[in-house]
């Protein structure tokens, strides 16, 4: 088979079946997986497919653009306050140091921190440190770096590498995707980078998603499921997807 003619054989074969492996593409063509992964990087320049971890999946299963952050807040906005007060139940005893990531979700357990104990909460998030720079119980840390307008929160090698140096008891994290294949996954490079670093920097890390995003997997994978000690989502995760997750070893608290 020539290389022109195993590239329209790849792209079918993702478009039919949604994702491919690189591993079940070079068997079924008898080729070696780097030659594979030449044909996945041809073929997503031609943008036929999208490549992620492990193989490509049809351009139809992957969501490059990010939803700006007023328009965000107002979709499942009931599910996110019942998640938000979920996750309080994740916060440490007696107070302690708490690393929030950007979220309209991770904003409202922002705004929720009980008043009886204190907190020192380290953020890149500007309208989180707005919400929480009143606050008597909240020694407030933000995080330097570039703050992107969809988000409103600092990326960048500053952003990271002043999480490099810190240790929470628990990183609060938001994703725009969960799935057992792919893990925790986000559209941007820079906002899975300091996603990645929350996450290493914390003893216990609780993921805050609603069920939509159950299943998503978006480009850039910033955490796998053995990295994420719990994920709080809504009811409405289908119970197979929660069950696939505890088997990974997730805590699935409902809210």
């Amino acid at each position: 088979m020539y290389a022109e003619e195993r590239h329209q054989a790849i792209a079918e074969l993702v478009a039919s079946r949604g994702r491919v492996a690189v591993t079940e593409l070079a068997s079924h063509f008898d080729v070696t997986t780097e030659t594979v992964r030449r044909d996945l990087s041809q073929l997503e320049k031609l943008q036929l497919l999208r490549r992620v971890h492990g193989g490509a999946v049809s351009m139809r299963s992957v969501t490059m653009l990010e939803a700006r952050l007023p328009d965000r807040d107002q979709v499942n906005a009931e599910e996110k306050d019942r998640i938000a007060l979920a996750a309080l139940s994740q916060l440490p005893e007696g107070g302690g140091t708490l690393l929030i990531d950007a979220g309209t979700t991770t904003a409202r357990l922002a705004a929720r921190l009980p008043t009886g104990e204190q907190w020192t909460v380290i953020t890149h998030s500007v309208p989180i440190a707005a919400i929480l720079a009143p606050l008597p119980q909240v020694e407030l840390h933000l995080l330097p770096g570039r703050v992107r307008a969809a988000t409103q929160a600092a990326v960048g090698h500053a952003t990271v590498e002043a999480i490099a140096h810190l240790r929470a008891d628990v990183a609060f994290v938001g994703t725009n995707g969960i799935s057992v294949r792919h893990g925790l996954s986000t559209p941007d490079p820079e906002e899975a980078a300091t996603k990645s670093a929350l996450v290493a920097a914390a003893e216990r890390v609780v993921v805050l998603s609603d069920s939509t995003k159950v299943g998503q997997e978006r480009t850039v994978r910033f955490a796998a499921l053995d990295d994420v000690d719990v994920l709080v989502t809504d009811d409405a995760i289908d119970t197979a997807d929660a069950k696939a997750f505890e088997a990974a070893g997730l805590e699935v608290v409902r809210a």
